[in-house]
């Protein structure tokens, strides 16, 4: 009887707090009846996570050849400093708005700002693959980063479709489908750019596709935007369309109290009670400039890696086509798929995110250390270690921006980590926006000094890249990272 009463009484709240025709107090009531994952909700924030993501680096395989084609470099060292201010434009336009975007969210809905941010996608990616000139590049890809708010809006739907016992798996969806669309992105763009010379069966010269080399990957990306955006005419809203009285707190909380583990909800109140501003939260901000610092490493690695690759073996580079770095750039997706569902758990589980953190940082160095002297490499060694170079890489990125992920949302109570993510999305952005610019700007530095007493050619920026990762190792160690009470504890 005692069993019934409790499972009645979210029932008989709900009654009290259910405004007829709002959809959060519709999806509220379908969280309190249904104790189950809200599967269909869930394949919403995958696709339209995996949307936003795909063309944020699908250029990078690309772009050295198509700073080329577009002859605004004078000369073939210049190549990458041009790339960079491209690949730089998307971020710089994400960083001015994502916050605009949020507030946009929070006052209009999520469902209305992720529609139009896909349709940016399905427009602006489009665009940019028909891009005749240099500044049309740079314009498609700036107005694609600043009207795609997407991912704040998605973080917070996801959490807002479901029950507090699966907000973990809801936000695991949120970033490894972001990791997934940021390496088979660029997978995408090197196997399907310059189709006439890579099918030349297929496409010839004179074709469409012949006279915009660029496109085709361009055009697979927005096809699945568009019918992702379709797809979203029937993803249900989360936000209340009405007032909440100070009654209908009173349900509301009453009802989460049920919801929610007795022990959970007594750790929450704990930590609302010594509730303080986020500038003043050192655990969180130091996780932050930590993440901030690893994010504008990992974006500068991206850019770089592909235009090192596709460059001249007589500056340092690989000569690899768009296509052979597509290929690497697959295997390397596959493969943090496979470690992010099911090796890195058990080692955040033995090592924690800290440790995993700093050890994943540390292998990186000598990883990084030896990509330039793959250039004395033949086939078929060099497609064998780069492709083992660039899991091992990668999936250490991974665990290292994962790992500085779990320690900002601990460093906050529940209801700060909307506003703590978003803080930690606009310096991301910003850091992104300067990595790709500054990396161009390097790379065609040493490209231009193939003879130099220290770090000649490519191995000056690799150099730059392990300097940039030291900084982030020596941050994670105190006194400049603040640890969460409950790591400190263990």
């Amino acid at each position: 009887m005692e069993d019934e009463g409790q499972s009645a009484a979210p029932l008989l709240l709900l009654e009290g707090m259910y405004v007829e025709g709002c959809p959060g107090c519709a999806v509220d009531r379908r969280k309190a009846t249904d104790p189950g994952i809200p599967y269909g909700s869930f394949i919403y924030v995958w696709v339209v996570t995996l949307c936003t993501a795909l063309p944020i680096s699908s250029l990078f395989p690309f772009l050295y050849f198509m700073i080329r084609d577009l002859n605004v470099a004078k000369r073939t060292e210049d190549i990458g400093f041009y790339a960079g201010f491209v690949g730089a434009s998307f971020m710089f336009g994400r960083c001015l708005t994502s916050t605009a975007w949020g507030i946009a969210a929070d006052r209009i809905g999520r469902k209305p700002v992720v529609m139009f941010g896909i349709f940016s996608v399905v427009v602006f990616n489009t665009l940019f693959g028909l891009s005749v000139s240099y500044w049309m590049a740079i314009a498609t890809r700036f107005l694609l980063g600043a009207l795609n708010g997407l991912l704040g809006p998605i973080k917070a739907y996801a959490i807002e479709v479901c029950r507090p016992e699966h907000e973990a798996l809801a936000l695991s969806l949120v970033s490894t489908a972001w990791g997934i669309g940021l390496i088979i992105g660029p997978a995408l763009g090197g196997y399907l750019a310059l189709p006439a010379e890579n099918f030349p069966n297929v496409f010839s010269p004179d074709s469409f596709f012949g006279r915009f080399p660029y496109f085709l990957p361009c055009l697979c990306t927005s096809a699945f935007a568009a019918a992702v955006l379709i797809s979203c005419i029937w993803m249900p809203e989360t936000l209340h369309r009405h007032k909440v009285s100070e009654n209908e707190n009173q349900s509301i909380e009453a009802l989460e109290a049920h919801l929610i583990d007795p022990k959970e909800k007594v750790e929450e109140s704990g930590s609302l009670d010594t509730k303080k501003s986020l500038f003043k939260n050192w655990p969180l901000m130091s996780s932050i400039i930590i993440y901030c610092i690893f994010s504008f490493h990992d974006m500068a690695y991206t850019e770089v890696f592909s235009l090192w690759a596709e460059s001249d073996k007589k500056y340092g580079g690989l000569s690899l086509s768009s296509e052979d770095v597509g290929q690497v750039l697959a295997v390397t997706g596959a493969s943090l798929l496979v470690y992010q569902l099911f090796v890195y758990p058990h080692i955040n589980k033995v090592l924690g995110p800290i440790n995993s953190s700093r050890i994943a940082a540390i292998l990186c160095i000598p990883i990084l250390f030896a990509y330039p002297y793959m250039t004395y490499l033949s086939e078929p060694g060099l497609s064998i270690i780069l492709n083992i170079a660039s899991v091992i890489k990668n999936n250490l990125s991974v665990t290292i921006i994962t790992g500085t992920f779990i320690l900002q949302n601990n460093a906050v109570p529940q209801d700060q980590r909307g506003a703590a993510n978003g803080l930690s999305m606009t310096g991301m952005s910003f850091f992104k926006a300067v990595a790709p610019a500054g990396a161009g700007i390097v790379f065609s530095w040493a490209q231009k000094r193939q003879h130099g007493f220290f770090f000649p050619g490519d191995q000056m920026v690799f150099f730059l890249l392990n300097v940039i990762e030291l900084l982030g190792l020596v941050l994670t160690f105190k006194p400049f990272l603040a640890v969460p009470e409950q790591y400190n504890r263990n």
